[in-house]
Parts: C-alpha cells; sequence; structure tokens
C-alpha cells in the first residue's frame, strides 16, 4: 500500500495561485495603510518655478586624456567599478573617448543642457590634482586632473550653455599667475576638492591667493563633508571649520553640498557649518547630491534650517544626477505614487533633478540664486 507523503498531499495549483495572490493582497494593502499613516508630504509647501534659465552652479567635466585633452584619471580609479558608472552617467564610453577624444563628453553635457527646458546653464568645472613641494603637479597622487584649457575650450564651443569654472591649487609655484590668466579667460568661480587636492583651507601661506580671489571678485566653491566618489579622501581637510580664514578675510565661499555626512571632533560636519553660517554673511552653501540615496534627510535640513535661509543656490553634481543614486522612488513619504512616476518618466537629467527637488519644496528663491554668487565676467 503507497505510503502518504510525509507533508500531506500537495495543494492543487489553483488553490495555491489563489493563496498566493491573496498574500500579495494583503502586502500591499499592508503596504497601502502603512504609507498612508506614515505619509508627510513634501519637506515644505510647493512653490511651482517658472521656466526661466537656471543656472546649475555644480557640473563635472572630465576625459582620459584621449585627443590629447591633457586630462588624467588615475589607474586606482579607473579600475574601480565607480569608473563604468561614471561614463555611463556622462553618457559615453571609453571606446568613445578613446576614438573620438574627450571633447565628445563636454560636447555631450551641452546637448543634454539645450534639450532642458529648465536649467539654461551650468558652471563646467575643472578639477586640478595634487601638488608636491616643488610646486609642480603630483601625477602620482592625483586621482582625477581636468585642466583649466580642456573646460576653457569646452566652454568656447558652447558659450550658450557653459560657464568656464577653474580649479587652481593654491600651492602651485605660479597660482597668482594661473588665477589671473583664468580670470581673463572668463572664470565664474574656483573649485577645490581639498581632501583630494590635498589642501589645508586654513593653511596661513594661502593668503595671498585668498587676497587676489577676492580682489577678482571670485568667489571659492569648495567641497566640505565627506567625500566618497573617488578611491580615497583626507575628509579632515573637508571640515567647515577650516573655512573660517578666508571668511575672515572676506572671501565670498561655497560649501558644497551643506557639508553632508561628514564629521569632525565629535560634531556632524553639517552643524559645523550652521555654526560658520551664523558669524559669516558671506558664506553659503548648495543642494547637489542633498537628493543622494546616500544623503537622504539633508534636504530636509537645508530647508528646515535658519541659518540655511538666504545662503543656498542651485547645484546637480552632474554626472551623479544621471545615477541610480537619484531616484524619485527613494521618497514615498514625500511624493505620491503618480508623482514619483511622473518625475521619473522624466528624460532629461537636469529637468528631472529640478523637477524633484522642486515636488519636495525647494523654493524658487534657491534655484535663481546662483547667477548672484557667481563672478561677474566683463563682456570681452
Amino acid at each position: 500500500m503507497p505510503q502518504p507523503a510525509k507533508n500531506g498531499p500537495a495543494l492543487p495549483l489553483r488553490r495555491r495561485f489563489r493563496y498566493l495572490a491573496v498574500a500579495c493582497s494583503l502586502s500591499v494593502l499592508l503596504g497601502l495603510t502603512l504609507r498612508l499613516l506614515l505619509f508627510e508630504g513634501p519637506y515644505r509647501p510647493v512653490e511651482p518655478l517658472s521656466d526661466d534659465g537656471i543656472v546649475d552652479i555644480h557640473c563635472h567635466a572630465a576625459g582620459i586624456g584621449a585627443g590629447g585633452s591633457g586630462c588624467r584619471v588615475s589607474p586606482a580609479l579607473q579600475g574601480s567599478y565607480k569608473f563604468g558608472i561614471y561614463l555611463k552617467a556622462f553618457g559615453t564610453s571609453r571606446e568613445e573617448l578613446a576614438a573620438q577624444g574627450d571633447d565628445v563628453l563636454v560636447d555631450r553635457i551641452a546637448e543634454r543642457l539645450r534639450n532642458s527646458r529648465r536649467v539654461g546653464k551650468a558652471v563646467l568645472l575643472a578639477m586640478d590634482g595634487s601638488v608636491g613641494p616643488d610646486g609642480e603637479l603630483d601625477a602620482a597622487r592625483t586621482e582625477v586632473f581636468v585642466p583649466n584649457e580642456f573646460v576653457i575650450a569646452g566652454v568656447r564651443r558652447h558659450p550658450d550653455r557653459l560657464l568656464f569654472g577653474a580649479s587652481i591649487h593654491p600651492r602651485r609655484k605660479d597660482a597668482l599667475e594661473r588665477l589671473d590668466r583664468c580670470a581673463r579667460d572668463g572664470a565664474v568661480l574656483v573649485k577645490w576638492i581639498p581632501s583630494i587636492m590635498d589642501i589645508d583651507p586654513a593653511d596661513p601661506a594661502l593668503d595671498p591667493f585668498y587676497r587676489r580671489m577676492k580682489e577678482l571678485g571670485m568667489p571659492l566653491l569648495t567641497h566640505t563633508g565627506q567625500e566618497r566618489s573617488f578611491t580615497g579622501a583626507r575628509d579632515e581637510l573637508c571640515d567647515p571649520m577650516r573655512l573660517r580664514r578666508p571668511l575672515a578675510m572676506g572671501l565670498t565661499v561655497i560649501a558644497a553640498h551643506i557639508a553632508s555626512t561628514g564629521s569632525n571632533e565629535g560634531q556632524r560636519d553639517t552643524d559645523r557649518l550652521r555654526v560658520l553660517m551664523a558669524e559669516f554673511p558671506n558664506l553659503h552653501s548648495e543642494i547637489s547630491s542633498l537628493t543622494q540615496a546616500n544623503k537622504i534627510g539633508y534636504l530636509r535640513e537645508a530647508l528646515a534650517h535658519p541659518e540655511f535661509r538666504g545662503r543656498l543656490c542651485y547645484g546637480s553634481d552632474y554626472p551623479l544626477v544621471n545615477t541610480a543614486l537619484v531616484s524619485p522612488w527613494l521618497y514615498p513619504l514625500q511624493l505620491t505614487r503618480s508623482e514619483m512616476a511622473r518625475i521619473a518618466a522624466i528624460p532629461n537629467p537636469w529637468d528631472a533633478d529640478i523637477a524633484l527637488k522642486e515636488a519636495l519644496g525647494v523654493p524658487p528663491d534657491i534655484f535663481r540664486r546662483t547667477a548672484t554668487l557667481l563672478r561677474k565676467v566683463p563682456d570681452s
């Protein structure tokens, strides 16, 4: 006589599908109920923004040296999984750059800007490298190098969409000459990432550079907070408190990313930045990267704390805004399903970034402030 199966007779297929459908329905119902109970809405009341040509203060250029660009990416970063993500976000590939030259990357940025309904121009950022004791570029310690000349050429090809963001290591032996030359070439700011360029903003030896920047009306856009886009970083150099020296000299400083995710001396860098904001009216910040998956909650802080009011401007941190790190689906408690789907369907990365930040409650004055902080370039 056949023995019954140890676990009993198998359920008919139709009944198993019925149980599965019930379980899925209950899960969906539970999820919807929890969402209704926990839904918060946007961080602040939404104020629709007119499409009037927003300026993005934080747009990266890059290259591998193809076509004689002078750009450089270290072997360590090229060997990292991050490198492929960056190339895809820029809309190019190693093969395309090798065949057509690094210029194609800048041209693609300009093309995407022309297709944007919301962003009129972007500050395209150069990136100087680490400098040795002789005041020259130390290639072995430089992770990314994007020469000013490469960016200038791109801006000249696309003056309707791109502005020149210079990058000069202040310990270069000809730093002041480079600064003057960049000013003549139309630079609207100087960009640093101290933690990968090995710059201490509090170093008294930088005073002549700060004084010349102030004379030129050139603001400093500098990374603050933790840095994880590269293979290594000295995060202590991006402590906002190290900016006290140039601020006390009267230089306009824009501390990128509200110093998000970093900490020094047992304090969050964002809290340290707020202390400086209350002290120095020439200190500003920007909201690039604050919608990334690793920075959830920082945009809420930026919009809530009074120290940041009237001191924030718009940046995208392109190309990171064009990666899976940024998605409206990360905000189910702030946005409705239809809002998330609408924003996710926007093809242009700048338009999608503006739409997400607008839906989360970023007010119009933040989007419009960038142009007021940039150096006014004399007409040639």
